[in-house]
């Protein structure tokens, strides 16, 4: 068996300052949008080998109704390696940040922050002794 890749769909009540969230700190590009109505009802976004999907929870509602039940409600944590923590440090000032810098028993320096919709993404650079 192969897995070409693994990407998170995370869902919430507005897609639009999540989208902002990724673009405007962390350099993310909007590579698909599909509008719901007058709003955006899902975006996928990209940079580097890194991707992340929004889907509001209206549209998700419309999509997948059989599933939409599971998903209220529901938050994620994602865990992102980066090559340099600094330019991230630099990226969250005004965030809200909930994991301050810390460096852990496993090599990792992090940082925490919760995007718009209160998922929370931990960017991590881990020492070259600790990667694998």
């Amino acid at each position: 068996m192969h897995i070409k890749k693994l990407t998170p769909v995370l869902y919430v009540d507005e897609i639009e300052p999540c989208a902002e969230f990724w673009t405007e700190r962390f350099g993310f590009q909007k590579t698909v949008e599909v509008p719901d109505g007058d709003r955006l009802g899902f975006v996928i976004l990209q940079k580097d080998n890194c991707e992340v999907m929004y889907q509001s929870f209206a549209s998700a509602r419309k999509d997948a109704p059989t599933i939409a039940g599971e998903i209220e409600g529901g938050r994620a944590f994602l865990y992102m390696e980066v090559e340099e923590l600094e330019p991230f440090i630099a990226a969250t000032k005004n965030a809200n940040v909930v994991l301050p810098v810390r460096t852990t028993f496993y090599g990792a320096t992090e940082i925490g922050v919760k995007d718009p919709a209160g998922h929370v993404v931990v960017f991590a650079e881990i020492a070259a002794q600790q990667q694998h």
